[in-house]
């Protein structure tokens, strides 16, 4: 078994382990010819995980939507570890394109907006990683679409890489904190976030009549824009942009 090599990545395995899909995609194909494509079914498989969340996309159920037995499926994908890479890279082909050209500023501003809205329509998004990695076509596209935003600036490739890095932590962040909002409010039958103060009203009194948290008790009788997602989500956004702008001075 090969080890590392001497720019950072890995040797051949030998056994095929960690071969993507996509490596076998371009392969020529076996007769006979695939009834299926694998648009097919990554499209199918998004369509389920938008309804009903992750955990409902099983080869079962994907066979069902497509029409096919189960074991049909194994001819094209090795199982849902395979269907979630192909998930994906179809959603992220979503964001093809879009934020190219402009200074870098803007280029990562309009990405990180969809990112924003990409990941709003696909929840599910956030958890894939802890099922396979993010190594696919669509996806290190738009990655070397914004590092390819930063060229020239003067900045080594690990830093170039870090500013990449932390503005889509921030909206990875602020993103999953929104969803988990929603989902609590599902929960609780709450149609609007003043549905679940009302639910929690009793709660948030005897935190603040307590008089331990006087820096909370002004923000929640002062503030003005709890519900206002999207100015949060933008102020926290530049605030990031500005930080990286001056820290690294472009």
């Amino acid at each position: 078994m090969a080890g590392k090599k001497a720019d950072g990545t890995a040797g051949d395995t030998g056994d095929g382990a960690h071969e993507s899909i996509w490596q076998r995609m371009e392969r020529p194909a076996r007769p006979p010819r695939a009834a299926l494509t694998h648009a097919q079914i990554a499209a199918a498989a998004v369509e389920i995980a938008d309804a009903e969340g992750l955990d409902a996309v099983s080869m079962r159920r994907l066979a069902e939507r497509l029409g096919v037995a189960t074991m049909g499926l194994y001819r094209y994908v090795r199982g849902k570890d395979d269907v979630i890479e192909l998930m994906v890279d179809a959603v992220y082909a979503e964001e093809a394109g879009v934020g190219d050209g402009g200074d870098w500023r803007e280029v990562l501003r309009v990405s990180a907006l969809r990112l924003r809205a990409l990941i709003l329509r696909h929840p599910w998004l956030v958890e894939t990683t802890a099922h396979t990695g993010l190594l696919t076509p669509n996806f290190v596209a738009r990655t070397d679409r914004l590092l390819a935003s930063l060229d020239g600036l003067g900045l080594d490739a690990d830093t170039a890489m870090t500013v990449i890095g932390t503005v889509s932590a921030f909206v990875t962040g602020a993103t999953t904190a929104r969803i988990r909002m929603a989902g609590l409010m599902r929960k609780e039958g709450a149609e609007e976030m003043d549905d679940l103060r009302t639910l929690y009203s009793s709660r948030m009194r005897w935190l603040l009549e307590s008089g331990r948290y006087p820096a909370f008790e002004r923000y929640i009788r002062g503030g003005v824009r709890k519900d206002d997602d999207d100015w949060q989500f933008e102020l926290g956004l530049e605030s990031v942009l500005d930080g990286i702008a001056a820290r690294l001075g472009i």
